[in-house]
């Protein structure tokens, strides 16, 4: 009887190790000026979204990012989210002229940069620049 309890608690245990849900592919974060460069300097894929509360255009780009957050392509990916409105000198830094900038680099070089691409194929594109 132990046995067979021992057996089907393994089978279930596998069961439920083979279908577990896949985590989000596409890590998102506030953007921090240290945790970004630490990224970069780790030579991670990095893209960072300058983006407003306020703006349509930065929605429609949330949107279309969350339509393929999950390739698992992306997995590697970390997304840092700028506020606009409160980026200041981050923005400079980035030169960063407008809401809705997409900026990519793998590692500390910028392999692509958009502004008001709300396309999940131009996002796509874009971020797996960085890869």
């Amino acid at each position: 009887m132990i046995k067979r309890l021992m057996m089907l608690a393994a089978v279930m245990l596998s069961f439920g190790l083979a279908v577990s849900e896949p985590a989000a592919a596409l890590e998102r974060k506030t953007y921090d000026a240290a945790a970004v460069a630490a990224d970069q300097a780790a030579g991670k894929a990095v893209v960072i979204h300058v983006s407003a509360p306020w703006c349509p255009t930065c929605t429609a780009q949330k949107k279309a990012i969350d339509t393929i957050k999950d390739e698992p392509a992306l997995k590697d990916v970390v997304l840092y989210e700028l506020d606009f409105d409160t980026g200041g000198a981050a923005l400079k830094e980035l030169n960063a002229r407008s809401q809705s900038t997409l900026i990519a680099y793998k590692g500390k070089t910028e392999t692509g940069r958009s502004a008001g691409d709300t396309s999940a194929k131009g996002i796509e594109a874009l971020i797996k620049s960085a890869l």
